[in-house]
Formats: C-alpha cells, sequence, structure tokens
C-alpha cells in the first residue's frame, strides 16, 4: 500500500461523523496464522458482545458490525498479510473499511462511536517508505519500499559492458572500458535514483549489494543524497527479494527508533530553553487546535488510552504531523505526550 493510500484513510477515518452506533476497530497480528490472533479474538469479541446485551437497537447494530469483520476475517485475507486492520459500523448508517498490510499489527479490537485509529498512525510513523538500490556491475535495481511491501521496481542495465565483454580485447584494454563503463553506469544510477528520491519525497535510502560496488557508488553520492543513505548491506544479488527487504525494514525501523528519539532530544532542549515546544495532554490539545503545533510527539507507553487516540485525530484533522516514541525516559516525565510549536505566542513567554 502507498503511503499516501493510508494517510487518506487515517483522514477518512479521523473525520468520520459519529451517529452513536458501534463502530469495531478490530487489529490483528497475523505474523504467526491463525494461532497468533484466534483465541484473542474469541474472547475478546465474547466480551464486547457482553457489554452490548440489552441495549436498545445498540446489540443488534453491534452484530451486525461484527458479522462483516468475522466474514471477511474467513474469507478474504490474503497469504502475504501479516497485518489486518478493520473498521466496521451496522446499519443505520453502514460503514466499512478492511486494510491489509505486510508488516504486523498489535492485537486489539474497541468498540466506540468513532474509530480507534492510534495504531494505523503508529504503522505509518514506524514503517512508512523508504528506498533501496540493489547494486552489481551488470544491473541495478532499485526499489521503493511502502509499509514493508515493495510498490516499485526499476531495473537499469549497463548494456554497453555487457555487449563488449563479448568483444575479444586485450586484458588491459578490458579491464580500463570495465572501468570507464561502471564509472558510467554509476552516474546513471545515481541520476535516476537522484530523481525518484526526489519526485517521490523520500528521505531514506538503503544501500545493498557487491561491498566493492556499493562503496563506489556511496563515494560518488552527492551531499544531498549521502546525508539521506543510512545503511550499506553487502548481499548478493541473487539474494531473494523479500530477504532484502526484511533485512532493509529491520534496518530501517533502528534507524526511525534513533529519530523519534533525537525529536524527543529536541523538545527537551525547547523546554529547558523556553522554546517552542509544550509537554501535556491540555496544553497540547489547546495548541492543536489553535493550529500552533507543528508536530505531536506521543510515548506508545501512553497510559491514558482515551486521552491518547483523541490527540491522534485531533492532530489528523490539523494536519499536525505524528511521532509515536518507544522507550523514552524523558517523554514519560513530560506525561508521555509533547508539542513542538510553529510558534509561541506572547503569554507562553518567560
Amino acid at each position: 500500500m502507498e503511503l499516501k493510500n493510508i494517510e487518506n484513510h487515517i483522514r477518512t477515518l479521523a473525520t468520520l461523523n459519529s451517529n452513536y452506533s458501534p463502530l469495531i476497530s478490530c487489529y490483528l497480528n497475523l505474523e504467526k496464522g491463525k494461532k497468533g490472533y484466534r483465541s484473542y479474538l474469541k474472547d475478546r469479541t465474547r466480551l464486547l458482545q457482553s457489554s452490548q446485551k440489552g441495549l436498545p437497537h445498540v446489540e443488534e447494530e453491534f452484530e451486525d458490525a461484527l458479522n462483516k469483520v468475522e466474514s471477511f476475517i474467513k474469507k478474504k485475507l490474503l497469504p502475504e498479510t501479516k497485518g489486518v486492520a478493520i473498521f466496521s459500523r451496522g446499519e443505520p448508517e453502514p460503514f466499512f473499511l478492511p486494510l491489509q498490510f505486510r508488516v504486523p499489527l498489535p492485537n486489539s479490537m474497541t468498540v466506540d462511536m468513532t474509530p480507534n485509529i492510534y495504531h494505523l498512525v503508529e504503522l505509518k510513523d514506524v514503517y512508512h517508505r523508504y528506498v533501496v538500490l540493489i547494486a552489481s556491475e551488470e544491473n541495478a535495481r532499485i526499489l521503493e519500499v511502502n509499509l514493508g511491501e515493495v510498490t516499485s521496481t526499476l531495473w537499469l542495465e549497463n548494456q554497453n559492458l555487457l555487449d563488449r565483454v563479448k568483444q575479444i580485447w586485450s586484458k588491459e584494454h578490458y579491464q580500463h572500458h570495465r572501468h570507464e563503463q561502471t564509472n558510467k553506469f554509476i552516474k546513471e544510477k545515481i541520476k535516476v535514483l537522484d530523481q525518484l528520491m526526489s519526485q517521490g519525497g523520500y528521505s531514506h535510502l538503503i544501500l545493498v549489494g557487491n561491498p566493492k560496488m556499493t562503496a563506489r557508488i556511496k563515494k560518488s553520492l552527492p551531499k544531498h543524497l549521502s546525508e539521506k543513505l543510512i545503511e550499506t548491506l553487502a548481499v548478493s544479488t541473487k539474494a531473494k527479494l523479500e530477504s532484502i527487504v526484511e533485512t532493509t525494514l529491520s534496518m530501517f525501523i533502528r534507524q526511525e527508533q534513533q529519530d523519534s528519539l533525537s525529536v524527543v532530544e529536541l523538545l527537551k532542549q525547547y523546554i529547558n530553553t523556553e522554546g517552542p515546544a509544550v509537554i501535556g495532554t491540555q496544553a497540547c490539545r489547546e495548541a492543536i487546535e489553535r493550529g500552533q503545533a507543528d508536530m505531536l510527539i506521543l510515548s506508545k507507553e501512553l497510559e491514558y488510552l482515551h486521552d491518547r487516540d483523541e490527540l491522534v485525530k485531533l492532530a489528523v484533522k490539523h494536519k499536525c504531523r505524528i511521532e509515536t516514541v518507544s522507550d523514552s525516559f524523558t517523554l514519560m516525565q513530560y506525561g508521555g505526550v509533547g508539542c513542538l510549536l510553529r510558534y509561541r505566542l506572547p503569554d507562553q513567554m518567560g
């Protein structure tokens, strides 16, 4: 799934009107197949059904929504799916949105008047997208990876080298031509890579392939691309694509975690120096509502889940960026939530 598609889905869910009918938000982890979620789903469904009993109309509306969820899980899960998010509401104003991903989601099933979108926002933040350049002297593949899934593949062939190898040259002549041709091919790779990353707005790059080739490419990268390079990986170009994506994805996630902690350090710096930042649920809510907030920073360990979900929806509605952070003692000292601001108001000055 493309990043822009999940962004559209998140916005649709965040702005979905409540009609006082129960809406199910169901997230499942499919990494281990049915064993990974069947017991949780069974127990959670039973508990939610008991909580809806005896309520006028609500019980029927809930069962209508639940039947759609169960039907989708039984009949339409794809073999490659590792995480699924299903949002369902029954009559009189039905709503149904199933989303399947090649990366895992936590098991979670809630019922409310509006959807729980936090796990989708977290998925977008943690996995979003990056570019992989797989290089050898003969060819190159440039992969666009969105949410753990390869959404585009571009092949480049060093055709001149392949053609001229067939000719009978002296060893010295061949080696010189090969070096020059490879330099030319590297420049072509970088040019295409630059265009793709610029047009797609990608900010992370991983080089994969023959160590000598990746080293030459790394050395030839212009500064603006070199700054986006997060890792270089020595891998046979004959390795399975699935294995390459899985390995680079773990690298990307580690980098994202470091980026998140850097954002918290910036928040801390601003708080300590009366810079453009606020902390705490209420202060962040007010900043978002004023359009003052540039980025909402949330701890994944935040205890008050309802507040977290409401802040996320509010941030989406106001087009405020969201950063989710794990294992940050600093952020938890601030109550698990903070905001970087576009500006400070006069009454917020020291």
